[in-house]
């Protein structure tokens, strides 16, 4: 009898281990499945955009530059600005502020951003000091607001934009589309909400350093055909160092 009562509680004791297993094994799977599905979706998240920049820019492929966005009847006229600042080079993180929103000219960092990179978001811009030496070196520079930011149409123009004006080589493409945040500075004009800047010697080959002018023109809307007509007036060579990259 003791032998018997021994087997049965032996028997006992098996039964509950094997349940524990069985219940730790479904808990192990299951907390792989839940793994398995926020990894799947972490990657989905990761390629998604790229697919969705990818699919918007189709609809841009045989357009031309001129034919992004609006008419450039949606620009106001170009201004300009005597310009100062050039070589005049401080060090890299020295807090820079400027008058004018956005800036064309002024002093600024001994570095500038890569050409390569065209389009930025506010999470990712290179800092104003930067931005401000490309422009020296001939760079156009279109801004654009918070209320362009927050338009998913917009922003696929701007991305149209940018995908016209890719390359390193031809220093004609010397374009970056930068977001201005009401942590730079004051807003644009009343119903402005992109401004296109460049920093101009006051005429291709000109010597006189006196000539040399900021130049804004303030857009409601994003305008491929007003950026085409602005970088022909102002190309890059018309910048106080317009072959440095």
């Amino acid at each position: 009898m003791a032998k018997q009562a021994k087997t049965d509680r032996q028997a006992v004791i098996d039964s509950i281990r094997s349940q524990q297993s069985k219940r730790e094994n479904k808990r192990g799977l299951a907390i792989v499945g839940v793994c398995v599905l926020v990894a799947v979706l972490i990657v989905g998240a990761a390629a998604f955009k790229p697919i969705k920049d990818w699919w918007d820019l189709r609809a841009y492929a045989s357009d031309s530059l001129g034919e992004i966005g609006a008419k450039a009847s949606v620009c106001q006229d170009v201004t300009t600005k005597t310009a100062e600042g050039s070589q005049d080079h401080v060090e890299v993180g020295t807090p820079m502020t400027y008058p004018e929103a956005p800036p064309a000219f002024g002093q600024h960092w001994n570095l500038w951003d890569s050409m390569e990179r065209k389009l930025y978001t506010a999470s990712d811009r290179p800092e104003l000091g930067e931005l401000v030496h490309n422009l020296e070196h001939g760079y156009t520079i279109l801004w654009y607001d918070e209320t362009i930011a927050d338009d998913s149409d917009q922003m696929d123009q701007l991305r149209g934009i940018a995908s016209k004006l890719q390359g390193t080589d031809n220093l004609r493409d010397k374009f970056k589309a930068v977001p201005w945040t009401s942590e730079d500075g004051k807003d644009f004009p009343k119903g402005q909400h992109v401004a296109l800047t460049h920093w101009s010697l006051g005429g291709v080959g000109e010597t006189d350093p006196s000539k040399q002018v900021g130049v804004w023109q303030y857009c409601s809307e994003v305008s491929g055909d007003a950026l085409e007509t602005f970088m022909q007036d102002y190309p890059y060579m018309d910048s106080p160092e317009p072959n440095a990259v």
